[in-house]
């Protein structure tokens, strides 16, 4: 029931109504391919809806869909959210960022939050516990390797199986996780523990979102234009806002994908977006992940423990 209707009494930084963060999903390089070592080709979140895997071929349409968002979608994105002063959090693939060093480079430079999206853009469900594991673990020091030394403290493998968030706490060095859409705040789950010595210590998890998420150009019924993706992200925020002027502030995610709102007619939703959310000034505090996860750590710890941070 989680929070039972009586979520904790929020004060996020400035008095704002609503933490709003936005998370750019950076998966090209990283999807099924024979050219990455594959036994098929890749089917999910690209303009060919409803596209099923090829076993044993290349897609060639598949592929250059994907090379689109590292190509053009990523760079145009990164020009946007520079030019309006607006922080993000990056999923970063590790396989992706290995093909893509400039743009691992760029998103340090810009200042944002780069968090792990696992070493593939793979469907975990049936990988075992020991690859996993490693691939956590590759991940890892690849971020260290390509982004100044800096570890992700995020985690969101995106289709994880149920052991992926207990082997996301023996790693040791995530403050957070986010594969859950179960909550609008951050949540405390103290199922897994850090050791056989701290079972209680909990761990945090930041809900991500599939509905404000331009994944939704690609599926049927979803969004059909700029507009429509525009409409529904503002009158989500009008409505937190409303809840947080009431007594209740809340968090508020947009997913977005460089090859899907990378494209310039859906990127310019997001602009309009954008300058809408700043609009409303210190209703919103528009932030990255990590500084809603120190902010939970720091004000919202469960009260019989301590946090470090």
């Amino acid at each position: 029931v989680g929070y039972a209707g009586k979520p904790p009494t929020v004060h996020w930084p400035g008095g704002a109504k609503v933490a709003l963060n936005l998370v750019l999903n950076y998966e090209e390089g990283a999807e099924n391919c024979l050219l990455h070592g594959d036994g098929e080709s890749e089917k999910l979140l690209s303009e060919i809806v409803g596209a099923g895997a090829i076993a044993g071929q290349r897609h060639a349409n598949m592929e250059s869909l994907y090379d689109y968002g590292s190509r053009s979608g990523f760079w145009r994105l990164h020009e946007l959210l520079l030019r309006k002063n607006v922080p993000c959090t990056v999923f970063a693939v590790g396989m992706a960022l290995e093909r893509n060093p400039t743009a691992a480079t760029a998103m340090i430079e810009a200042g944002w939050e780069v968090a792990s999206h696992g070493y593939r853009w793979w469907d975990y469900q049936n990988v075992s516990e020991d690859v996993e594991r490693e691939h956590i673990r590759r991940t890892v020091q690849i971020h260290k390797d390509l982004l100044g030394g800096v570890r992700p403290v995020g985690m969101y493998q995106g289709k994880p199986n149920v052991n992926t968030r207990r082997l996301v706490v023996e790693e040791g060095g995530f403050l957070y996780d986010s594969d859950s859409y179960a909550d609008d705040l951050p949540y405390w789950t103290r199922e897994y523990g850090d050791d056989d010595h701290n079972k209680n210590k909990p761990h945090l998890i930041i809900p991500y979102t599939l509905s404000e998420n331009d994944m939704r150009f690609a599926s049927p019924n979803g969004f059909s234009n700029a507009e429509q993706f525009t409409t529904y992200l503002k009158d989500s925020l009008d409505y937190l806002v409303e809840e947080g002027r009431r007594g209740s502030p809340k968090m508020m995610t947009v997913g977005l994908h460089c090859r899907l709102v990378g494209r310039p007619g859906r990127a310019k939703g997001l602009e309009e977006f954008l300058d809408y959310a700043k609009s409303l000034e210190s209703d919103v505090w528009i932030c990255r992940r990590d500084q809603i996860a120190s902010h939970w750590y720091q004000h919202h710890y469960p009260d019989d423990l301590k946090s470090s941070l």
